[in-house]
């Protein structure tokens, strides 16, 4: 018996791998986060699972459901929303079923920033503009934010900033980061991305709020930074006819020229 955690995506019931998919078939127990993964997840689900919507469920309760699968010798999906690897709370359930003994996997989901990137058909990095994005949030009733890691503090770098959890405070974002980014800097907001009723809103740092829906709410994300921008022409080296690399040297005196293809 294993208790399967499972990044389940940023929402599309098809975009989980094919992993996810397969475990969640074999699974008769599905423990899932309801306030953030759809219903049409569940789908993949074998038709006599027992299906428990862990949302109204503390931690403690959580662990039970996981110990009498255990008990019962019944295999657990555990869907958390995005993937797993940040803010899903996975680690506090991981150490509760260890010290139970009780094993557990993890497979790794869609994030929600490339789900809104894809729904802005953009990259988040640019070369000579940004090479880094910051994953982020703001504090929160939940969890405070360590004392370094301010907006203030990532948007000096000049990165690509996603911020979570936060849209809320989005009048809070524009304050902290236009200093940094400048009035004009391009923003996003994806609210749901890649469910039915998904809504992107473009704007600058200074325009932003005033294209806000009422609609738009917590599950929005906010990606700032000039990598954002649609106005250049900015072009990597990797695919430039006169860049010298191991699959296409350029001269007879390249150091790629005398090895061999793989």
């Amino acid at each position: 018996m294993t208790v399967h955690f499972i990044g389940a995506g940023p929402g599309a019931p098809d975009l989980i791998t094919l992993r996810a998919r397969d475990l969640i078939a074999s699974c008769p127990v599905c423990l899932y986060a309801g306030s953030l993964v759809p219903q049409a997840i569940l789908s993949h689900c074998p038709p006599d699972a027992r299906i428990v919507n862990t949302a109204p469920l503390d931690l403690d309760a959580i662990i039970s459901e996981c110990a009498r699968a255990h008990d019962a010798g019944q295999d657990v999906a555990r869907l958390h929303s995005g993937d797993l690897s940040v803010w899903s709370a996975m680690g506090e359930q991981l150490m509760r079923l260890e010290a139970l003994g009780i094993p557990i996997s993890v497979t790794p989901g869609v994030p929600a920033f490339a789900a809104a990137a894809a729904a802005l058909e953009t990259e988040l990095t640019l070369p000579g503009i940004a090479q880094s994005v910051v994953l982020t949030r703001t504090s929160g009733r939940a969890s405070a934010m360590p004392e370094g890691e301010t907006l203030a503090n990532f948007a000096a770098t000049g990165a690509t900033l996603a911020i979570h959890l936060s849209i809320h405070r989005l009048v809070d974002v524009v304050d902290d980061l236009t200093p940094f980014y400048g009035a004009d800097c391009p923003v996003a907001v994806v609210f749901r991305a890649t469910w039915p009723d998904q809504k992107v809103l473009r704007g600058t740092l200074e325009s932003i709020s005033s294209e806000m829906d009422e609609s738009v709410n917590r599950t929005a994300l906010i990606l700032v930074g000039p990598a954002l921008t649609r106005e250049t022409d900015v072009r990597s080296a990797l695919y430039s006819a006169d860049y010298d690399r191991r699959y296409r040297p350029q001269t007879a005196d390249s150091p790629f020229s005398s090895m061999e293809e793989d």
